[in-house]
């Protein structure tokens, strides 16, 4: 008889409706078509949130790309984690934005009553608004399941700066992968990194990518990874990680995009298209910073 109310309440359950994705803050893009839609890139079809949660829910390891910038991915994030903890028992959440540091401090944390400065409890990197990401953190630290550190500490980033490790892995050491995230490091600073300074640039971007993909494959399942969409990049990020280390299947990635930034097919399994922040020349005000005084 409890097997059979145990059946029928995770039936229940199952057929429950979602509620609706969380109102659209970013001013740009709230006419586009495309607003809103959400895409299974291999097959081209249109999704619901409801589809697209009783997808993801099948999976072991679901990685979540953001732009970090962009409050409607944050609240997307935690509409998704609390989607799935509908559906099944959620195993971890990991996310980029923790060092392995600040482990010790969100597992005491989770084990003590809730701190009034949260921020200054978990030495939360100033770097990582925490406006945006505060809501997520407050719900994850209240679940049962772990909150996970998925990053480089800046001692490992200082010392594989200095003396790059090599990579293992056929995969994620294709020059098709080098290559596209070189030009993507010079793209984000602006063309203005010495090329010198380039290789260990990429063996930093590449460990951080190693570092999640070994977390994800630790953590307890099933697990979610939130960090920025090029680290969660099929093509190019986690998940050729997890194909050298024996773990290509069972990972599915979504990524949260801005609408007329289109992601290609082979770049994730389904993209969601959001509202977009006002464009800012941060290469303009970098160059400015830069200039000598007069």
């Amino acid at each position: 008889m409890r097997v059979f109310l145990l059946f029928l309440c995770s039936l229940l359950a199952a057929c429950q409706t979602l509620p609706p994705p969380p109102a659209w803050q970013s001013p740009e893009g709230r006419d586009r078509p495309e607003l809103g839609e959400i895409r299974d890139l291999r097959t081209g079809e249109r999704l619901t949130p409801e589809q697209l949660v009783e997808r993801l829910a099948a999976q072991p390891r679901v990685l979540v790309g953001e732009q970090h910038d962009n409050p409607d991915h944050h609240a997307l994030q935690l509409w998704l984690l609390q989607a799935l903890e509908s559906r099944r028992e959620q195993g971890s959440l990991l996310l980029e934005m923790l060092e392995p540091e600040q482990q010790a401090k969100v597992d005491a944390v989770r084990r003590g009553p809730m701190p009034s400065d949260l921020p200054q409890a978990l030495a939360w990197q100033k770097n990582w608004d925490w406006a945006l990401y505060g809501p997520i953190v407050r719900h994850a630290l209240t679940q049962p399941y772990p909150l996970l550190a998925a990053n480089l500490d800046r001692s490992e980033i200082k010392r594989i700066y200095k003396e790059r490790p090599v990579l293992h892995g056929k995969l994620s050491t294709a020059e098709s992968v080098r290559e596209p995230l070189l030009e993507q490091i010079r793209d984000s600073h602006c063309g203005m990194l010495p090329e010198s300074q380039m290789p260990a640039m990429l063996a930093v971007q590449q460990q951080r990518d190693r570092r999640m993909a070994e977390r994800l494959l630790a953590a307890p399942a099933p697990a979610m990874l939130f960090a920025g969409a090029f680290h969660v990049r099929r093509d190019l990020g986690v998940p050729l990680h997890l194909a050298d280390l024996g773990k290509a299947e069972g990972n599915a990635v979504l990524i949260l995009s801005e609408v007329g930034k289109s992601v290609e097919q082979g770049a994730a399994d389904y993209v969601w298209y959001t509202t977009a922040l006002a464009p800012i020349d941060h290469c303009a005000n970098l160059k400015r910073q830069m200039a000598p005084a007069r």
